[in-house]
């Protein structure tokens, strides 16, 4: 796979963070996020900042926490359900961080990170499931060995330092949702 794949209906708003995956035919791995910026907070565009390397840290105390950080993520659902890209998905975003899924390491060499706008208490919307269920059938057509067991939320191959997508994600909807698309 020599050409980047974009998802069909997402928007693209490039990120530099991310860099070539060692063997780009062993994504087998989809991971879900949450984030909010500010924490707790929903709407506007200081995500995509966030993730572009554009985020004014001046702008919320906390921006001055993570100040410095390159991180993306290959999508963002937003709570409207609009989809962004920020990397292809034969490249290698940086949102997994410290991780280890069945024993191997560095999980962004071999997985797909899907962020929604949200944190781990809050529900996330309806709109939010139908995307990620289209994005997640959309993503499996490209790496057929993404199975509905090697579907994990951050919290699963980072736990003790990560707990998102949280208590309020709803896996068996998101499953069905999925099971159903």
């Amino acid at each position: 796979m020599s050409q980047d794949i974009w998802l069909p209906d997402g928007i693209r708003r490039p990120s530099p963070n991310f860099n070539l995956r060692p063997d780009p035919l062993m994504v087998d791995l989809l991971v879900i996020h949450n984030i909010s910026l500010p924490p707790g907070q929903f709407g506007g565009d200081d995500i995509e900042r966030f993730f572009t390397n554009c985020l004014d840290h001046s702008r919320h105390p906390f921006f001055k926490e993570i100040e410095g950080l390159e991180v993306s993520a290959h999508a963002l659902i937003h709570r409207d359900g609009r989809v962004t890209q920020f990397v292809p998905l034969n490249k290698r975003a940086w949102h997994a961080g410290r991780s280890v899924f069945q024993g191997r390491e560095n999980c962004n060499d071999f997985s797909i990170g899907i962020e929604l706008e949200g944190s781990d208490n809050c529900p996330y919307s309806p709109q939010q499931y139908q995307s990620l269920a289209q994005v997640t059938c959309e993503i499996c057509d490209y790496y057929p060995k993404i199975t509905t067991d090697r579907i994990v939320g951050h919290s699963d191959i980072a736990p003790g330092r990560k707990t998102d997508p949280g208590p309020a994600f709803d896996w068996v909807r998101y499953r069905n949702s999925v099971a159903s698309s």
